[in-house]
């Protein structure tokens, strides 16, 4: 298998004065949108070595892979089962995306800085950010639950694309003070449209940023395949920027881990961005009101299901004998466990206070927020007149 780096580029051809078919320029670009993947476990669970790209994990950490997938896994089934009865506003599942999102969240230090989207439940999990947190903001309760300091764990960005220019500032930031360490920044293949995401890979590639660039592909931006955001395969857009791209097979945990963490280490050496498009699939819907039978077919899914990141993982830690029924069945009742925590957390979750909207907007004050408040205020008074009648 071969490393995909934008680096590399091809000599170019004279032209043979021979007009190019449809079909020739058809399989050519079939072609270019299916490059090789740096994978070090197939799907059916065989473990391979990558030339540029080698792992060495102890049984201990491949268990904990494991255990961190299924847990998150749960957790996401959880919180969409919660949506579901009416418990959350909205809910944006991983289901899928595991592998991609605890292969990087382990690859890690404690000191990088994650700027997440709103999807990245694993990697929370990997940076110590306690599940019932990321449900407050799906509640409607507070504007994430979590301080993105105690963990290096930014708050959830809404806004497509935005995240990849706070990364980038704070990567340049993180330069200019003389640390080592390094910023992660994910997006899907939707938000690599986005004129954020152009504009961050154009700062960080100017000014060397310590920057890892993390996109999820999971073949749909919604209900737009990726055929409808790029041309060519997303990592290869790393080339115009100037600096190197690698496309992993996101379902694959071990890969995603070794791919990460060397892009990591390439950012903290002072040797600029890396652009890492993990493969992958989103096997649910974009949120919870999303109907993805609108758009794709039964046979793409089961396709993709027989790449399960959990199953994979678990069929070759069986081989290897690394697990046995006992191990299994505990993690399940963790699993279980975590899951009652979760549903008792939100089902008592307090409100917030009425008026605490009008709080933080300007550092001062302001006249026209003290005018809004006393409107609202008199306006929720008003209610309280009528039951009193």
């Amino acid at each position: 298998m071969t490393v995909e780096s934008t680096a590399a580029r091809s000599k170019p051809r004279r032209s043979s004065g021979k007009r190019t078919t449809t079909s020739g320029a058809r399989k050519r670009s079939q072609s270019a949108a299916r490059p090789e993947l740096v994978q070090l476990l197939t799907p059916e669970g065989e473990r391979v070595e990558h030339p540029d790209y080698s792992l060495d994990l102890t049984p201990d950490e491949l268990r904990g892979l494991y255990r961190d997938m299924v847990l998150t896994r749960r957790f996401d089934a959880e919180a969409t089962a919660l949506q579901r009865q009416g418990e959350l506003g909205l809910w944006a599942s991983l289901l899928g995306q595991e592998a991609a999102q605890i292969g990087s969240g382990r690859a890690l230090r404690d000191d990088d800085y994650v700027f997440p989207t709103y999807r990245e439940h694993g990697v929370a999990w990997c940076r110590g950010v306690d599940p019932t947190n990321l449900l407050g903001m799906f509640r409607g309760v507070n504007n994430g639950g979590w301080d993105p300091n105690s963990n290096n764990f930014h708050l959830y960005t809404i806004v497509i694309g935005s995240q990849a220019l706070h990364a980038t500032g704070y990567a340049m930031g993180v330069a200019k003070d003389g640390a080592d360490s390094a910023v992660i920044a994910y997006f899907g293949d939707g938000a690599s449209s986005q004129g954020d995401v152009a504009e961050a890979f154009t700062f960080s590639a100017v000014y060397n940023a310590p920057v890892v660039f993390f996109c999820q592909n999971n073949q749909w931006a919604i209900s737009e395949p990726t055929e409808k955001q790029s041309r060519v395969p997303i990592y290869q857009r790393a080339a115009g920027f100037g600096f190197p791209g690698v496309r992993v097979d996101g379902n694959d945990v071990l890969a995603v881990l070794a791919v990460t963490r060397a892009a990591l280490e390439r950012a903290r050496a002072g040797e600029g961005p890396t652009l890492v498009e993990a493969f992958t699939y989103r096997m649910g819907a974009h949120t919870t009101s999303d109907d993805p039978t609108r758009y794709r077919k039964d046979a793409e899914r089961e396709e993709w299901e027989a790449k399960d990141p959990i199953l994979r993982l678990r069929t070759y830690l069986e081989k290897e004998g690394l697990v046995d029924a006992e191990w299994l069945a505990g993690l399940d009742q963790e699993s279980d466990a975590m899951a009652l925590r979760v549903r008792e957390a939100i089902r008592t979750m307090p409100d917030p206070d009425t008026m605490a909207i009008f709080e933080n907007v300007y550092a001062d004050g302001h006249a026209l927020v003290d005018e809004e408040r006393a409107q609202f205020a008199e306006y929720l008074a008003s209610f309280a007149d009528e039951e009193g009648r």
